[in-house]
This record gives structure tokens, C-alpha cells and sequence, in this order.
């Protein structure tokens, strides 16, 4: 771990956004504290929320026309005199439209890698970020500074499995992830499309439906049939019903078969524990290791 990654850790975020509360944290604060014209702010480039909701920031100036702004903003040097955002865009935007003229802020020497992770951990503390957003900062971490998923968990307190689960939207087609970040999807209904054959369509059934995620979860099982929540399932043939029942006989395990109208379809067995799942791999044949 280098001595950069080993600072920012060691003075953690409340530190690092004015939220410690320590005698030192706020003589530090104090010092470091300024009031800077609207017009030497400048946004975060790489800050990972993108998207400002016109009726938020509404309210917001609103708020600040009332009661003032009561916490600073989080900025960095720039070599041309003025001042990088690190935290606070949306107070900076919403001072403007109150008509705010100077803001209070907190001057910290950041380098580019933890200026990513303050806005990414601020962002995610406060819900601001919907979950594309909030995907593509993890995979600038990856990528561009060469985290592992596990060091970045550790990092931003989240779970390696809701990092890995949260990057696997990027791989959904486009217009599905319009419709994550315009709220028409949750990143719960995205998520159960991520292994499908056909996620726009099964995407615009959930829309269109109104389904709760454990309905999309159960449409997305059906194999692709995006009418499976709008008509009855078809009744199995007699023949299907008795393939089904020689199999769970074989396998000691409930056996479904689907058919499609295309003429494929899928075989799904039901198992309730490892030992289970081993049992059926012995049976087929298969060399799990």
C-alpha cells in the first residue's frame, strides 16, 4: 500500500469532508476554511453523479434562501487560481440559482484518485447516485488506478458481491440503462435482466406492468416469454407431465421442462442444498473439480 492510499485511509472521510468532529479535525477546518466567490468554483470533472434533478435543486435554493448554507464545500487548488469541487455540486448549483454570491469552503490537497473517492463515498452515503453512476465510478477505480474489487469494498465500506452486481449493469444494452437512470428501473428490476436472452423486451414488460422485483425476478426465469405476467401459462401436454416426473424420479429432485414457441425451451432442476446439487452432478456424470 503506498504512502498516498495510506494517508487517505488513516484520515477517513469524516476528516477529509469537514463531518469529524474532533478538537484537532476542527482546528483544521477552521484554518483551512474560506469564503470563495460562486464564479472560482468549478464542478468535478470526473464526479460520478452526472444527473441533477431541476425540482431537487428547486428546492434546495429554496432552502438556502431561508437558512443560508450550513455546510462548506469540499474543493481543491487549481494551478489557475481557482477551486475544484470535490464535494458539494449540487449546494454549489443550487447556491446560484438562490442567488448566493460567495460560499464557504474547505481547501484540501487531494490527488486525483482521492478526489474520485471522496465524491464516490459522499455521493453513495447520501443516496445521491443512481446505480449506472454509481457503476461507472467503480469501474474507473478498477480500471484507471488499479484497484482489486475486494480493496475497493474495503475502501468505500460496501460488499465486493454489491460491487461485482452493480458493475454487471454496464453490460445491459443502452436502452435499458436510459431507462435505470431516468428511474423507470430500478438497478433490483436491472439486475434480474442481466443473464436473459432478451432484456429490452423483458424490460419494457416490467415497465409496462408495473412489476415489483421478485416479479421481474420470476418473469426473467420464464425463459423470455415477456406475456408469461399477462396470460395464463399454457397447460403441459400429457407427455411433457410424464418426461417431467421420469426425471425427478431419476434425479430424487423436483424437474420442471418449459417449452418455447421458437421450439427450444429448458430443463430446470430444483435442489435445496449443496449436498443436493453434488448428488445430481454425480448422477449426469459430471467432474465437478
Amino acid at each position: 500500500m503506498n504512502q498516498v492510499q495510506k494517508r487517505r485511509l488513516g484520515r477517513g472521510l469524516a476528516a477529509l469532508i469537514g463531518d469529524d468532529t474532533s478538537e484537532d479535525a476542527i482546528v483544521q477546518d477552521i484554518r483551512s476554511l474560506r469564503h470563495v466567490p460562486v464564479e472560482l468554483l468549478r464542478p468535478n470533472p470526473h464526479n460520478p453523479r452526472k444527473h441533477f434533478a431541476e425540482e431537487d435543486l428547486d428546492s434546495l435554493a429554496k432552502s438556502l434562501k431561508d437558512k443560508g448554507l450550513l455546510q462548506p464545500l469540499v474543493v481543491r487548488p487549481r494551478s489557475d487560481g481557482t477551486y475544484e469541487i470535490v464535494a458539494g455540486e449540487r449546494r454549489w448549483r443550487a447556491s446560484q440559482r438562490a442567488g448566493i454570491h460567495e460560499l464557504p469552503v474547505l481547501i484540501r490537497e487531494l490527488d486525483d484518485r482521492e478526489t474520485l473517492e471522496i465524491a464516490l463515498i459522499e455521493n453513495i452515503q447520501r443516496s445521491d447516485l443512481n446505480a449506472l453512476e454509481e457503476a461507472r465510478a467503480y469501474k474507473q477505480l478498477l480500471e484507471q488506478y488499479a484497484y482489486t474489487q475486494q480493496q475497493l469494498a474495503d475502501s468505500i465500506g460496501k460488499s465486493r458481491s454489491h460491487i461485482a452486481n452493480t458493475m454487471r449493469l454496464l453490460s445491459l444494452p443502452e436502452a435499458i440503462q436510459h431507462q435505470i437512470e431516468n428511474g423507470k428501473l430500478t438497478a433490483g428490476h436491472a439486475r434480474s435482466l442481466v443473464a436473459t436472452e432478451y432484456p429490452t423486451e423483458l424490460a419494457d414488460q416490467i415497465i409496462k406492468l408495473g412489476l415489483t422485483v421478485r416479479e421481474a425476478e420470476e418473469l426473467a426465469r420464464q425463459g423470455g416469454n415477456t406475456n408469461t405476467s399477462s396470460k395464463p401459462t399454457a397447460e403441459k401436454d400429457a407427455d411433457t407431465r410424464a418426461l417431467e416426473k421420469s426425471l425427478t424420479e431419476a434425479l430424487g429432485l423436483s424437474t420442471a421442462i418449459k417449452h418455447k414457441a421458437s421450439g427450444g425451451g429448458m430443463v430446470q432442476i430444483s435442489y435445496k442444498s449443496l449436498e443436493q446439487l453434488d448428488d445430481v452432478i454425480r448422477k449426469l456424470g459430471v467432474h465437478s473439480g
